[in-house]
């Protein structure tokens, strides 16, 4: 599993109340609905040199997709309403909390996110991407899950007072120890919550979730209210884990069993442990950015580089997670059926995804400069240059976290690892260099450069090593890439038009600016018999409304 997925897993599992930092992406989201869902092997079907072939794998993507479009609402539903309840929870724990209790819980959280990233040893993964019976490979997988997890809590346990100290809160050593105990609940649920996502069952994943996200905020503020301090934000969230550990550990309907296989063993931990070295380096490769720019320059500038960061990332932090959490078991679904099934969602999900994603990142590039004077202040205006080309890391972010997951869905776990590995060894002098020549802008060129130019053919190359073909595809991006080119210009020009009526005014230039480009967009992007349909029906549609 991916980072962000891995770490979204953590976070909602936990009830996260206070992750305040983690649109328009139907499209993409809709690319995915396409490939996704459950399919499963046909010892029937066409061989794939037979003409019947191809039909058939249209088919089975088509069939897929319904199942993996309620998937994908509830995911979308899940991360939404999780996103707005942290959000006003933290409001009200500021109210209750003195910033040093927030210093204590940040180092205890550092400590947790990192242990998620790696607490199962690719078990949840590997579930979801398992060929062959789940009765068989579930006593073994948890069996696994348990053990990594409890030793894993066991060196945080004995380690929490030298983290503590090394983070300079000695304090938070009891906080971190009770907060990584989320990780001992994540044993038990593993395979479970694989299973719910393998099975498209993200109705009850979601609920389990919502569950503990709402015991977490009565506990955290009930807590915080008595004087707990950082101890609420411990006890919240580990309350909303068991509360969602158990409803996952009832939904998922998979008998608790123990047993070792030696031979299930061997093949989960040649799937899971690449998978879980590949999610580590990849959210190293996501955090690496501001700690250079922290390390290189002064912690002002660090402040507007982080500001900066954090917006270009709620596309992928919203959607990106939602689409990550069909995109795997769907994938693996495909690939399970044949290679010519798996090509096939491939073709028709990677257009629509770049189709969702680009002209996002088009105007939050051209129209950087009033997203953050507009949210967050004129003071905070030279995060605007680092936004523009973080607009592009953005991008390049969605596609190469899409690669992953098709990469993982074929068990090629071990060139995902290859691939961030590749991509840090460019990555980190690049900002680096970067942060030196031209401050916190040029580290936002060197982050946005090499994620295009060494991250993203590194992903394409992995991808034609296990035989996806990505050439198909190419001219299905004509379109979409001609409506960004004609999207940011016409944006940009619309942006200098209302700089020079109304001397900037952020709100104005975002509505008009923002709104032409969009509507240009869309006007490229959609065929016109499409859109003439469309608009017949929704004029048809109002009619009957006049008329009632």
């Amino acid at each position: 599993m991916s980072a962000e997925m891995g770490h979204n897993e953590s976070a909602a599992t936990a009830g996260d109340a206070s992750a305040t930092t983690d649109t328009a992406g139907v499209a993409a989201t809709a690319g995915v609905a396409a490939t996704a869902g459950v399919a499963d092997t046909d010892a029937d079907a066409p061989a794939a040199g037979d003409p019947a072939a191809g039909d058939a794998a249209s088919g089975a993507v088509g069939a897929i997709g319904r199942k993996a479009g309620r998937g994908l609402r509830w995911s979308l539903l899940g991360n939404v309403v999780m996103k707005a309840g942290s959000f006003i929870v933290s409001l009200v724990l500021v109210r209750l909390l003195a910033p040093g209790d927030f210093g204590v819980y940040a180092v205890a959280l550092a400590a947790t996110q990192f242990v998620m990233t790696i607490k199962d040893v690719g078990i949840i993964a590997a579930t979801v991407q398992w060929r062959g019976r789940l009765e068989e490979m579930a006593p073994t997988a948890t069996v696994l899950a348990l053990v990594s997890a409890t030793s894993l809590y066991g060196v945080f346990w004995v380690g929490a007072p030298a983290f503590a100290a090394m983070a300079g809160t000695p304090d938070a050593a009891p906080v971190v120890r009770i907060l990584t105990a989320v990780i001992l609940v994540e044993g038990f649920t593993a395979v479970r919550s694989g299973v719910l996502m393998r099975e498209f069952r993200h109705d009850r994943l979601t609920g389990a979730i919502l569950a503990g996200f709402v015991m977490n905020a009565a506990v955290a503020i009930t807590l915080a209210a008595g004087g707990a301090g950082p101890y609420s934000f411990a006890w919240g969230q580990l309350a909303g884990a068991v509360v969602t550990g158990v409803l996952i550990f009832v939904s998922a309907g998979v008998p608790f069993r123990l047993r070792v296989d030696r031979a299930i063993a061997v093949r989960l931990l040649r799937f899971g442990l690449p998978s879980a070295a590949g999610t580590g380096l990849e959210a190293v490769l996501l955090n690496v950015g501001y700690v250079i720019v922290g390390a290189v320059l002064h912690k002002e500038l660090l402040g507007f580089y982080l500001l900066a960061f954090n917006v270009s990332s709620w596309v992928p932090g919203l959607v990106g997670t939602a689409i990550r959490y069909v995109s795997i078991p769907g994938f693996s679904r495909l690939a399970e059926r044949d290679d010519q099934t798996l090509q096939r969602g491939v073709e028709r999900s990677v257009p629509l995804l770049v189709a969702g994603v680009l002209p996002i990142a088009v105007l939050m590039a051209v129209l950087a400069h009033s997203i953050v004077v507009f949210l967050y202040g004129v003071e905070w205006e030279m995060s605007a240059g680092v936004l523009r080309f973080l607009a592009v890391l953005m991008l390049v972010r969605m596609l190469t976290s899409f690669a992953f997951d098709i990469l993982t869905s074929q068990g090629a776990t071990r060139a995902t690892v290859w691939m961030n590995a590749g991509t840090g060894v460019a990555l980190v002098p690049a900002i680096f260099v970067g942060a030196h020549l031209g401050g916190i802008r040029g580290a936002a060129i060197g982050h946005a450069a090499s994620a295009a130019l060494v991250a993203l053919p590194l992903a394409v190359l992995a991808l034609r090593r296990t035989g996806v073909r990505l050439g198909p595809i190419l001219p299905e991006l004509r379109r979409p890439l001609l409506g960004g080119l004609v999207c940011g210009v016409l944006a940009l020009a619309l942006s200098a038009l209302v700089t020079g009526l109304t001397g900037g005014n952020p709100f104005v230039e975002l509505c008009v600016a923002g709104g032409g480009g969009l509507l240009a967009y869309v006007l490229v992007m959609v065929p016109r018999v499409t859109l003439v349909a469309a608009l017949a029906r929704l004029g048809g549609r109002l009619a009957a409304a006049r008329s009632r």
